[in-house]
């Protein structure tokens, strides 16, 4: 399918390579950003740059959201009344991270508007986005996703997972399995190394056997350099752990360890490390036992 105008609204740290491999794919795309200046970089990459998210979705086929959460998309889709000005059977994208009870509630309010609705979360953080290798999880109807491969393939590897909601519940998913596993290393680091072992080796040991994941080889690595510049700040996986224990709680679930968890991401936040990497969660876990690591 081609399309002759594809909108994107939030070009940040992810939205921004997200929309490099849309041009690099050749699909048309305008941009909007709340800050102008961090769409300079695509406007010479070729995409048209609208002056306000009213502009940027007017006669646009595809309408692509990647903002902070769900109360941002709730403000500039609606209560800002962007969606008056997107076309009847234009189809919107929200790759954000939201909660699945938001992602119900927004689609019921564009199907009134006659417009499609697909919740397609991402994970893979800023490597995955530039690379162009996303995980991608769709909730909706599954002709609209089929109808929005392309624009998927540009950015990575979409899947179809279920109806409105469910691309959220899969991204809470995997941010549980994230945080929890962040957690799992640090604290494993955290025993080995007070026992003597350097923890560069066991990182190095442990990728040969059971416990070898992607969290330990990437945040791992974070860990073991101290290099906490965010991919994916501690504030955020606040607060997708906050819109898991929701979802738990409406579908009468208990997740304990995801509430444990969230806990300590809360407490690492609260102490003034907002915008650290979420790996950082070590150098929390670090001061509640008293260890300094310089």
């Amino acid at each position: 399918m081609s399309f002759s105008k594809i909108a994107f609204l939030g070009t940040g740290l992810m939205g921004s390579p997200m929309c490099k491999n849309i041009l690099k794919s050749q699909l048309p795309l305008t941009v909007w950003n709340r800050s102008k200046n961090k769409t300079n970089q695509l406007e010479t990459l070729g995409a048209k740059v609208a002056s306000s998210p009213h502009e940027a979705v007017t006669e646009a086929e595809v309408i692509i959201t990647m903002l902070s959460d769900g109360a941002a998309v709730d403000d500039l889709i609606f209560k800002q009344n962007v969606a008056e000005n997107i076309c009847k059977g234009a189809t919107h994208i929200d790759m954000s991270s939201i909660g699945a009870h938001e992602a119900i509630d927004h689609s019921k309010k564009h199907f009134i508007k006659g417009i499609n609705y697909l919740d397609a979360p991402v994970s893979g953080g800023t490597k995955g986005a530039e690379a162009g290798e996303l995980a991608i999880m769709v909730g909706g109807n599954k002709e609209h996703f089929e109808a929005m491969i392309n624009v998927f393939n540009s950015m990575g590897q979409s899947t179809f997972v279920g109806p409105n909601g469910c691309g959220q519940l899969s991204k809470l998913a995997n941010q549980i399995i994230v945080a929890i596993t962040i957690g799992a290393v640090s604290e494993a680091f955290i025993l080995a190394g007070e026992g003597g072992a350097d923890r560069g080796q066991v990182r190095k040991a442990l990728q040969g056997g059971f416990a070898s994941s992607r969290i330990l080889t990437e945040h791992g690595r974070r860990m073991i350099d101290r290099a906490f510049e965010p991919g994916g700040a501690a504030k955020f996986q606040v607060k997708d752990l906050r819109n898991a224990i929701r979802a738990s709680e409406q579908l009468d679930l208990n997740l304990p360890i995801t509430k444990l968890v969230h806990k300590l991401f809360s407490d690492m936040v609260d102490s003034g490390k907002p915008d650290m990497d979420h790996s950082g969660l070590i150098t929390h876990l670090e001061e509640i036992n008293n260890i300094a690591i310089t």
